[in-house]
């Protein structure tokens, strides 16, 4: 769910541009565009044409995406309560799928990523950020790009520096940036630090979406992502202000105004991580990432908050809360 706003009731389509809209208005005319009298279907007198179903607010399968995304969320706040390290090996596997996802994206421009190198990498920066700490996971990125580098020398595919920079790209959008959350993981109070991280980006895409839904009508950038309203980001912010000062007092241990700052700043990351995705998406001509998630898309799309979400929490735990 994100802070979408509603179609417009003025969306539906037109003749000119649904085909199905245009072969129902020529069988009520002569063929020519004059208006004549339609004939009676052969079933039966005053038998209605069957209405289509109208589509979800969300633009999705809304049953299928609250229930899968129920079952992520209580999957990963149990996995961080009782059995952090499975925490990291999920985190891996997702960075993992999410790599694939935008490799076999970029693929639709003929962008090549070197895939093994890239996935190996993958694979090593969330474990070197639980178990090394910082100083672990930039050495695991200089590693997987040097690594990167070594393996595009060896291999005489064309357009190799365009694969090269594609490859740090990736490294550098979804493992490096989602091994923030497993830097936190690895902190006191890890498990509940992440929690809290999960809950605010969670209710940061319910709220928005509610709220946008309903009220929606500016759009935050219509040129990216045209159903993202002022009124759902500010729907974000109030709930997740929420969320955070809650977790802040009763969870963390903190002041009241640490989960206001800290909603805050993940909220405006969360969003800025939605914005990149869907601008890289729209670049590449792609409506979701993959088709994994029933009603979800793929797993970087809902990454794309996370990602993002992760180094912001990371810092202001670092800067804000003592022994951090």
């Amino acid at each position: 769910m994100r802070n979408d706003q509603p179609p417009s009731k003025a969306g539906g389509a037109s003749l000119e541009t649904d085909p199905a809209a245009k072969a129902t208005d020529m069988s009520a005319t002569d063929g020519t565009g004059s208006a004549e009298p339609a004939k009676a279907s052969k079933r039966g007198k005053g038998t209605a044409a069957k209405a289509p179903a109208k589509p979800s607010k969300a633009g999705r399968n809304l049953p299928a995406a609250i229930a899968v995304g129920v079952i992520l969320l209580g999957s990963l706040l149990a996995g961080l309560l009782f059995f952090p390290l499975a925490i990291v090996a999920i985190a891996t596997v997702f960075a993992a799928v999410g790599v694939w996802e935008v490799s076999r994206a970029l693929e639709v421009r003929s962008i090549k990523v070197p895939l093994v190198p890239v996935l190996t990498g993958t694979v090593a920066l969330p474990f070197a950020a639980y178990f090394g700490g910082s100083e672990a996971l930039a050495f695991a990125l200089v590693a997987s790009v040097v690594a990167l580098l070594l393996w595009r020398t060896i291999d005489t595919a064309e357009h190799a520096v365009q694969s090269i920079l594609a490859g740090i790209f990736v490294l550098l959008w979804v493992p490096f940036l989602l091994s923030f959350a497993l830097l936190v993981l690895g902190e006191p109070d890890g498990q509940i630090r992440v929690a809290v991280l999960l809950l605010l980006v969670v209710s940061n895409d319910t709220f928005g979406y509610l709220v946008g839904a309903i009220f929606g009508k500016h759009p935050m950038a219509p040129k990216i992502s045209p159903k993202k309203s002022w009124e759902g980001f500010a729907g974000s912010a109030a709930g997740a202000t929420v969320v955070g000062i809650v977790a802040a007092l009763f969870f963390l241990d903190q002041p009241w105004w640490f989960g206001l700052v800290l909603a805050v700043a993940t909220v405006a990351a969360a969003t800025a991580g939605d914005f990149s995705e869907s601008m890289i998406k729209r670049e590449l001509g792609v409506k979701d990432m993959s088709n994994l998630l029933p009603g979800h898309g793929g797993i970087m799309d809902r990454l794309d908050s996370v990602v993002f979400a992760s180094p912001v929490v990371f810092l202001l735990s670092v800067l804000l809360i003592p022994g951090t």
